[in-house]
């Protein structure tokens, strides 16, 4: 079995160090993104910043970028990634529907020499290269937070992701797992939120309307925290009751964990501090700019980790921090949450700092312009 590093950062130095120095090719690569299911904000950000980091001035002239969705459907995705193939593709960054189906799609375009590397998701056939947080991890480290928040008792709902992804079925079980420990929680409901706000307000609705409010006692959400608490406003539950809530990085979420009263610019209705009891994580959602970059430095003879594991961003009440500007070094210096008046959209995902891709930063997640 190949070996699983962890994100290195001497290893990402080195390759921009390679990328930046490499002589200019006399056609750049092509390379293709192959997007499967795209209805939420996470993917949205998430090819911005494919884009962006195409577009930066390290890769801008090596790098011929196409981008294909296929929706959630395995059979459509491996059609399109088979004709990438036979347009000549030198690499396939690819979310992809399934861990498993793809397999023999990948290991087509591996014979072929086409590099393969799978984001956020991954796939289980051995060519190919993978850029991931531990899944099994966040929902490990979630459920025993709401465990703790909880005091080890009560009716908990849980609002899972996209089926058939690892994503969602490797941080649903993890979960579980930690909640079978305590005989005193019990999970009542259900939901399939897609990883997407609209959709878990339409599921939480449904539970809500069989399962009232005062029979939940907390709620795991894979997305949606922001939209559950946005909810128990509207039921009439004051601020210092909300339900404590495991879930994911979206801005509208984070804002809502500041302590109640913080000043921020352009708070409005739900989008704003509440002091809610939570924990907040992430897929990052640079996770698919990183395989782009590291795709490349392949292209280019520089040996990459078989599997890169990228840190998992966790955010609680303690270390939820505000940032002043957005700017890259705002973030560096440690800001994990954006003013309600540069970030509109509460469903936007915050984790979009990482020190080895200093090509995007929020711009690049906002409208696909790199930092240089």
């Amino acid at each position: 079995m190949k070996r699983m590093r962890r994100l290195n950062t001497a290893l990402l130095a080195g390759i921009t160090m390679y990328t930046m120095a490499a002589t200019a090719h006399a056609a750049p690569y092509k390379v293709y993104l192959s997007m499967s299911y795209i209805g939420n904000d996470w993917q949205a950000e998430a090819e911005n910043m494919v884009k962006a980091m195409s577009a930066a001035s390290t890769l801008k002239d090596k790098v011929k970028l196409d981008v294909q969705v296929s929706g959630p459907n395995a059979q459509r995705q491996i059609q399109q990634i088979n004709a990438m193939v036979q347009a000549g593709a030198k690499a396939i960054v690819v979310y992809p529907i399934s861990p498993t189906a793809l397999d023999p799609v990948i290991r087509s375009a591996c014979a072929k020499h086409v590099v393969v590397i799978a984001y956020d998701a991954q796939v289980t056939e051995p060519c190919a290269f993978n850029v991931h947080i531990d899944q099994r991890e966040a929902g490990r480290v979630t459920a025993e937070w709401l465990v703790k928040a909880m005091r080890g008792k009560g009716n908990l709902v849980l609002m899972t992701g996209v089926p058939g992804t690892s994503v969602d079925t490797n941080r649903t079980a993890a979960a579980k797992e930690v909640f079978a420990k305590y005989p005193g929680i019990h999970i009542v409901a259900e939901g399939v939120g897609m990883w997407s706000q609209a959709v878990a307000r339409t599921e939480l609705s449904k539970i809500v309307a069989t399962h009232p409010w005062s029979g939940i006692d907390g709620l795991w959400m894979q997305v949606g925290c922001f939209t559950a608490t946005s909810m128990e406003g509207e039921a009439g539950i004051k601020e210092n009751a909300l339900r404590p809530c495991a879930g994911e990085g979206s801005n509208g979420h984070r804002i809502e964990m500041l302590p109640s009263g913080t000043a921020v610019d352009g708070a409005q209705g739900r989008y704003r501090p509440m002091g809610l009891p939570s924990i907040s994580y992430a897929s990052p959602p640079y996770s698919g700019a990183l395989a782009l970059k590291l795709a490349v430095a392949k292209l280019d003879g520089q040996n990459i980790p078989h599997d890169t594991v990228l840190p998992l961003p966790l955010v609680t009440n303690a270390t939820v921090n505000l940032c002043k500007t957005g700017t890259w070094e705002d973030m560096r210096n440690g800001c994990n949450t954006f003013q309600p008046a540069v970030i509109k959209n509460p469903g936007w995902f915050a984790a979009i700092f990482l020190k080895d891709t200093p090509e995007v930063g929020l711009q690049a997640a906002l409208t696909a312009t790199p930092e240089h």
